[in-house]
């Protein structure tokens, strides 16, 4: 094949070495070279490989994305002068079968970089990838507390405390109160009941039914540690909201419009900000977006037939980050995202219309930040002006037909 990038380098990335193979120009019958060379991991030994790559003249690096090993790797070669840096999908450079090593995975990344058959997947600048990990480890702390509300309400269950029953947060002020009563030995349901606060004062005779069930000494330790967990878990949180609000000020305009968006919220906005960033020029139209997501159909088609068309895998926060706006979307008031729910839903159900809301939440997002501008809202009758007469009379008269009724139609 015609070779494109006369000096290249694949390298193949493994947790304690890098093997590196530069391809360039030879001499005499030999059209190409390859040198091969392997370097620790370690901080010193990556500088020494960017020198190296540097001093052959090097102009573009590929690497495969495996797991985290790729990052210090891409930190240390993105301070060099190289013109190009590629991170590839493993899939997408499998060799052929037979001979795998790993100077051969190295020289074959090579070999299809300087040809320009691999393309580059998105690695964003160095603060939106602070972002993530951010975002990302916010998100799972909070399913986390999530999970232990759950324990909670086991072990309630287990002590024939029916507080779940009677309250709608086992974490809210009157049950916290009454859980940390019980943990310190109180037992009485009159005094349990009697600490009601608000609302609940009216259900102090189903709160003295509730408690304190055959609450032991057992569940007062279990229910102490659960509590004490679920406290720390909050105050993890709230510091880690302290620091993404200072991480996402610069990109505050952005967030705010994503923001303006039914069914997102200010803390999802944030999700999608550090997931896709700001600068959309590296997705040329909405369905490059889409499609890098894993949130457009498939296309599989070979000899005539259409196979399975279900969305790939891609990244799981920005996918369920758009879930999650998806479903409060369906579920306001006077919302055009609610209308094109339900419309998709009676014909292909209601995960394929719930994955289909989530793909349209992302292209307004990357039209919001393209055209830097914000939500308008299109109105629960925008698709019903673009429907066909025709083809809208016809749908409607099969659907009676099918239940059993026969039509005549008369105008009006």
């Amino acid at each position: 094949m015609e070779v494109i990038v006369d000096r290249c380098a694949g390298l193949d990335v493994h947790k304690k070495t890098v093997v590196a193979a530069v391809r360039s120009p030879g001499t005499g019958r030999r059209k190409r070279d390859t040198v091969v060379r392997t370097f620790s991991t370690f901080d010193a030994d990556l500088v020494e490989l960017r020198v190296w790559l540097t001093e052959l003249g090097v102009t573009q690096v590929a690497m495969e994305a495996t797991g985290v090993f790729w990052k210090p790797v891409w930190q240390v070669l993105d301070e060099g002068a190289f013109e190009e840096m590629l991170l590839v999908n493993p899939q997408h450079v499998k060799n052929v079968p037979g001979r795998k090593t790993d100077v051969n995975d190295a020289t074959w990344i090579a070999q299809l970089l300087e040809c320009g058959l691999l393309r580059g997947s998105f690695v964003p600048p160095v603060e939106f990838r602070q972002l993530r990990e951010i975002t990302r480890y916010r998100r799972q702390l909070t399913e986390e507390r999530g999970r232990e509300v759950q324990r909670l309400q086991k072990l309630l269950e287990d002590a024939n405390v029916k507080l779940s029953a009677v309250v709608s947060d086992t974490t809210g002020v009157t049950a916290r109160m009454i859980l940390e009563a019980l943990c310190d030995g109180e037992r009485d349901p009159e005094v349990l009941a009697g600490m009601a606060q608000r609302k609940l004062k009216a259900k102090k005779d189903l709160l003295a039914r509730a408690v304190p069930g055959r609450f032991g000494d057992f569940h007062a330790v279990m229910c102490r540690q659960i509590l004490n967990h679920i406290d720390y878990l909050d105050r993890a949180v709230t510091d880690l909201d302290e620091q993404i609000d200072r991480l996402v000020s610069p990109f505050a305009e952005a967030r705010d419009r994503i923001d303006t968006i039914p069914g997102i919220a200010r803390r999802n906005a944030e999700i999608i900000v550090a997931e896709i960033g700001v600068d959309m020029s590296r997705f040329p139209t909405p369905g490059h977006l889409a499609s890098w997501a894993g949130l457009c159909p498939g296309n599989n088609e070979s000899a005539g037939k259409h196979r399975s068309t279900k969305t790939r895998h891609g990244s799981p926060w920005l996918t369920s980050a758009l879930v999650e706006a998806a479903w409060s979307a369906v579920r306001t008031k006077d919302c055009y995202l609610k209308v094109r729910f339900w419309r998709i839903a009676k014909r292909r159900g209601e995960q394929r219309a719930l994955i289909a809301i989530a793909h349209t939440i992302l292209v307004i997002c990357w039209h919001l930040l393209a055209e830097e501008t914000t939500y308008t809202e299109l109105g629960t009758d925008y698709l019903a002006g673009r429907d066909q007469p025709e083809h809208r009379r016809k749908q409607l008269v099969n659907q009676l037909e099918r239940l059993g009724y026969q039509v005549e139609l008369t105008a009006a």
